[in-house]
């Protein structure tokens, strides 16, 4: 199999189930990686491959609407790389809160999630 990776990827987004966090909103970091196998080794052509940047479309569009939770966010993101790119047979993203509103609280809360296609 092919792995392809998208890797720290920054976002400013109204994620959150606090009042703040959909008021001024947070800075969130994706990671994606994606699986497959492509017909031709050695891949020459975009064709033969996922293309990254659709990839990151689908990221990005995401993660422009507001949602409550991380996990909602990283397994609809999931679903729909599966829906489109017909040849991936599995999806991980991991979403990170770069600055969570938790009291004395230094650090990133993330949630993860993989997707095999059946």
């Amino acid at each position: 199999m092919l792995k392809i990776e998208l890797s720290k990827l920054q976002f400013h987004g109204f994620h959150g189930v606090h009042e703040e966090e959909t008021k001024a909103g947070g800075n969130f970091e994706v990671n994606m990686t994606v699986y497959f196998n492509p017909e031709n080794i050695p891949v020459k052509h975009l064709h033969e491959t996922i293309d990254y940047t659709q990839l990151y479309e689908v990221i990005k569009q995401r993660m422009q609407k507001p949602t409550k939770l991380l996990e909602t966010l990283a397994t609809e993101i999931a679903r729909q790389v599966l829906d489109r790119f017909s040849r991936i047979e599995e999806v991980s993203i991991a979403i990170k809160k770069l600055n969570p509103p938790i009291a004395f609280f230094n650090g990133t809360v993330a949630a993860e999630y993989t997707l095999k296609r059946n």
